[in-house]
């Protein structure tokens, strides 16, 4: 299985020599860093360091990993921040349900073992805020879709298509990777405190990231815009509903009033079974797409072993 360790890096000359040095104690020395436009010299470090580097041609971390994406080649990807938080020993534990044949992505859960100082209580609260979110409107048990410690297989990162160009792509790999029908697991790594100054901007990055989380709900569950739709004219009627109540038993009618409720009430029900639809329809898409590749897996295990 030939591996690629994939680290983007913007003025990082702090760490990413210990970083690179990390993965080739290890026999890792396919490397490539993706460089953000550094005015230090985390280039220079990364070429002395024996890594592969090129220079990304637009901005963002997002940007950056689509463009390695289309360079890229390689059985597995590996991808990791430059920053010294994440440690090259971990990789092992990334690259084993992938080996397995367990997993296609794999995610290091950052949130069950760091290190004291490495979130700061507002960094790690949002954290916590941003994954519950996320459950909450996927339905998908991942606990960590932030991290930037994940492996992929080749499979994964020629079809994902990202578009975020920032700290959303993390996100967006996620809810890609789900909506592709392939298989996503965490694993639990450690995480360190990072050596000098965050580029994270916690408020306005956290709501870039929810919006993200929101405004991909369509490519994952697209029921999901017609149940919330749906929920909120169905309330409206409820409300209405006891407001119309309350006035009748005060002896006042309100005709018109009473069809609005109605209206409201049967047109929401009607959108969440449209979303009940769509929603099941997406699904077995979906699992069609996951059982046709297993079926090319086992063939193609059948023809390896016919040779």
């Amino acid at each position: 299985m030939k591996v690629r360790i994939l680290i983007p890096a913007l003025n990082e000359e702090e760490s990413i020599g210990d970083v690179i040095d990390g993965f080739r104690k290890l026999g890792y020395d396919n490397i490539l860093v993706i460089d953000g436009h550094s005015t230090d010299r985390t280039r220079e470090i990364a070429r002395e360091k024996g890594a592969e580097v090129v220079v990304q041609s637009g901005k963002g971390k997002g940007q950056a990993v689509r463009e390695a994406f289309e360079i890229l080649d390689d059985d597995v990807v590996v991808m990791i921040d430059a920053d010294g938080t994440y440690l090259p020993e971990d990789v092992e534990l990334l690259l084993e349900p992938i080996r397995r044949g367990v997993a296609d992505h794999v995610v290091g859960n950052r949130l069950v073992n760091f290190e004291k100082g490495a979130f700061t209580r507002l960094n790690l609260l949002g954290n916590r805020i941003i994954n519950f979110i996320f459950r909450f409107f996927y339905g998908v048990e991942l606990h960590d879709i932030l991290s930037g410690y994940r492996a992929l297989t080749k499979e994964v990162y020629k079809t994902v298509e990202l578009q975020k160009s920032g700290f959303e792509v993390e996100t967006e790999l996620t809810v890609e990777t789900i909506a592709n029908g392939f298989r996503m697991l965490e694993v639990p790594v450690r995480y360190r405190r990072r050596a000098g100054r965050t580029k994270l901007r916690p408020f306005s990055d956290g709501y870039r990231i929810i919006s993200t989380i929101y405004s991909l709900l369509g490519r994952y569950s697209p029921g999901r815009y017609f149940y919330l739709l749906g929920t909120i004219m169905v309330a409206l009627g409820f409300v209405g509903g006891l407001y119309v109540v309350y006035e009748w038993f005060r002896r006042v009618s309100h005709f018109l009033l009473v069809n609005l409720v109605t209206m409201l009430i049967v047109s929401g029900l009607l959108i969440i079974a449209v979303g009940l639809l769509s929603d099941s329809l997406f699904r077995i898409n979906v699992q069609l797409k996951r059982e046709l590749r297993e079926i090319r897996r086992r063939l193609e295990e059948i023809e390896r072993k016919g040779d």
